[in-house]
């Protein structure tokens, strides 16, 4: 395992130690589970991105695409908990 010096603002610092013995462990063990997460999301944001830039060159190859309207009612409805049919793909340009 490697060692990494880590320099805090002291009001940071004070913070964390107050988080980790709220949550019953280390400081070491809160800071380093703090960054466990801040990568995964980082990790998550850029794939999501890379999806997205993906999606964007087939719709520009395909011309395919759905309409934001339909996806908006779509997911409007999933979030209500109702049942509905996913928006077609639609040709958006000639």
């Amino acid at each position: 395992m490697a060692t990494t010096s880590l320099k805090l603002p002291d009001e940071l610092k004070r913070r964390a130690v107050a988080a980790a013995e709220k949550s019953g462990v280390s400081p070491h063990a809160f800071m380093v589970h703090a960054i466990e997460q801040a990568a995964a999301s980082a990790e998550r944001r850029a794939s999501f991105v890379d999806q997205a830039l993906s999606a964007r060159v087939q719709m520009l190859k395909t011309r395919k695409g759905y309409d934001p309207d339909e996806v908006h009612a779509y997911l409007k409805a999933r979030i209500s908990g109702k049942k509905t049919a996913k928006p077609k793909l639609r040709a958006w340009q000639s």
